[in-house]
């Protein structure tokens, strides 16, 4: 028990009754590679601490095209945002696919804000991630618009370095916004150099 609290939150000094009281709220799940935690239109309700293992978020267009918003290795927090903070909406709108087997631990929303409310350094730890996590999507977002295709591909490289053996091309293409021919175009530009 310690040692998973230690694992999902660093640098938070909690004593032996907050500890329990965290762990009390947890709820250890264990996926596949194929595996979904979550489908669009399902209702959201959890976040999921990832302590092994590889997910992918993605999103279906009209088209049924796939798009790669996120993926998340161990160490990171997954949910559908838009349905988990959305104001009047709690239904998913994309997919978390597991990519690796993988354990995670899952809290209701409801459970961590009472947390929250109770364990002031919890409280703090929440919206430090959540500053985190908004700056990165943030940028992101301004890579998308700003960086070539090879840039944001080396960014990739660097953000996730132990991830391509685990991420089908046609992941990785979606996730750049770019072709997965583009994609083996710019890693063979990348190995002549």
């Amino acid at each position: 028990m310690e040692s998973i609290i230690q694992d999902i939150f660093k640098d938070v000094v909690l004593t032996e009754e907050e500890a329990q009281l965290l762990f009390s709220k947890l709820e250890k799940v264990s996926l596949k590679k194929g595996d979904f935690l979550l489908k669009a239109k399902e209702e959201v309700h959890d976040i999921h601490y990832i302590h092994e293992g590889c997910l992918r978020t993605y999103f279906k267009d009209h088209l049924e095209k796939e798009h790669t918003l996120q993926f998340a290795i161990r160490g990171w927090w997954i949910s559908d945002y838009i349905a988990l903070f959305g104001k009047g909406e709690n239904k998913s709108v994309s997919y978390i696919e597991c990519i690796k087997d993988a354990t995670l631990f899952k809290i209701s929303k409801k459970n961590f804000d009472l947390l929250c409310d109770e364990i002031p350094k919890v409280n703090r730890f929440h919206i430090s991630n959540l500053e985190l996590a908004f700056a990165a999507f943030q940028k992101r977002i301004l890579e998308n618009l700003t960086l070539s295709a090879k840039e944001r591909y080396l960014n990739f490289v660097r953000t996730y370095p132990n991830i391509e053996q685990n991420v089908k091309n046609y992941h990785i293409a979606s996730f750049l916004g770019v072709t997965t021919e583009s994609l083996s175009r710019i890693r063979k530009e990348i190995a002549n150099q």
